[in-house]
């Protein structure tokens, strides 16, 4: 095959599916490239939150606050496709250190315009009547919203295909078509695809991906874990989770973080988080992790000892060492576009980071500056450490 377009996305996760549903929506010719099938790496790993209520002020969080008019603008019509829930979030302060550090993040937060508001435990128990009696109080996010994150990626692809994009599954990116420095599209097991632009959105692997291009991205993988519990009646009514989870989140120990993060589903499952662990693409169960996760879920809602899991499921998030994504043109490697590092904020800012690199692929001025996100921040320091990522799979 020997096939042009205007744009090659690589990757048809969730970054991937948004970014190509956008490009679409400009007339852009969109071919969307993945090495399996759409949606089975992170995307298919996840609980698909959508969440303000976890940022710090800076860059992600203007992102998050875009990316949520985008969800509740552009993709509004669309919202019951994907199972849209604006269930809102509940952070629990179980300690008086907690709880003054959860006041410091909340006056912070409002004063960039983030909707919250503090909770004594009297306003807590009414929210979340089953939470631990021992708790002290907490904040209320309504804007917080979850989505089913394999129907976001299926739907918005199908959307994108009606708009004359072509998904291609089963298809890995070998290589790079160059003109001196210039990337002028890919070598794929399926021969070569032109593009005018080459958007490389293979979350976990787009550090490796990167090195194909001669690169630096330092993109790694870091591993969660999710367990889901047998059907009950409403029990959990938004997303809770302990306010050390936060500190988790902006974390960059190697070794493994576990923050009780608990939320109720419509089917009546409960859905038990988190952990976060640097152990390159190792895919064994740990059962430490585990361990940990119920511990710290019993910790928030001390009913769960009476409740069965019935599974988990684990993946890798896209991890960038300054934990910002990295979005936008690569100086280094001009035709080569990036989208990835978003870790567990891909859900929520998908929405958001497909329209902008939608507009500046069109050659518009994005509705937010992108130079934050810029992939030549990491200079020009060879890839060395993708690569051992994925040797400690083969130990």
């Amino acid at each position: 095959m020997n096939a042009s377009a205007d744009v090659v996305i690589i990757g048809a996760g969730v970054i991937g599916a948004a970014t190509a549903y956008f490009a679409s929506l400009k007339g852009l010719r969109v071919t969307v490239l993945e090495q399996g099938a759409p949606g089975s790496g992170t995307s298919s790993a996840c609980e698909g939150n959508i969440l303000v209520s976890d940022k710090e002020l800076g860059p992600e969080l203007e992102l998050t606050r875009y990316s949520l008019s985008v969800w509740h603008g552009d993709l509004e019509e669309h919202k019951d496709l994907w199972e849209f829930e604006s269930k809102g979030g509940v952070i629990v302060a179980s300690r008086e250190s907690s709880l003054e550090s959860l006041n410091r993040v909340m006056a912070a937060q409002a004063s960039f315009g983030v909707s919250v508001a503090p909770l004594d435990a009297a306003d807590l128990r009414a929210l979340e009547p089953n939470i631990n009696p021992a708790a002290l109080g907490g904040a209320s996010y309504p804007e917080d919203c979850q989505v089913q994150p394999m129907l976001v990626v299926a739907h918005l692809l199908r959307l994108a295909r009606q708009n004359g994009a072509k998904v291609i599954s089963n298809t890995k990116v070998t290589g790079f078509l160059r003109r001196g420095d210039s990337v002028m599209g890919v070598r794929t097991t399926a021969g070569d695809f032109h593009a005018g632009a080459v958007v490389n959105c293979a979350g976990t692997w787009a550090g490796e991906l990167a090195a194909l291009a001669g690169v630096r991205v330092p993109v790694l993988p870091r591993r969660g874990f999710v367990m889901v519990t047998e059907p009950l009646p409403p029990m959990v009514h938004h997303k809770v989770y302990a306010a050390e989870y936060i500190d988790n989140v902006g974390s960059s120990d190697a070794g493994l973080q576990a923050s009780p993060v608990v939320e109720g589903t419509a089917s009546g499952t409960i859905l038990i988080g988190s952990s976060r662990e640097r152990v390159g693409f190792d895919s064994r169960v740990s059962t430490e992790a585990l361990q940990r996760m119920a511990a710290n879920a019993l910790d928030l809602f001390p009913f769960l000892e009476q409740v069965k899991v019935l599974r988990h499921y684990h993946g890798f998030r896209p991890y960038c060492p300054d934990h910002l994504p990295v979005i936008g043109p690569d100086e280094r490697a001009p035709g080569l576009w990036h989208s990835a590092g978003h870790e567990g904020a891909g859900i929520g800012l998908s929405a958001g980071t497909g329209k902008l690199l939608a507009q500046a692929l069109a050659g518009e001025t994005t509705d937010l500056p992108l130079n934050e996100f810029a992939p030549a921040r990491f200079g020009e320091d060879p890839p060395a450490t993708v690569f051992s990522a994925r040797e400690e799979t083969r130990a």
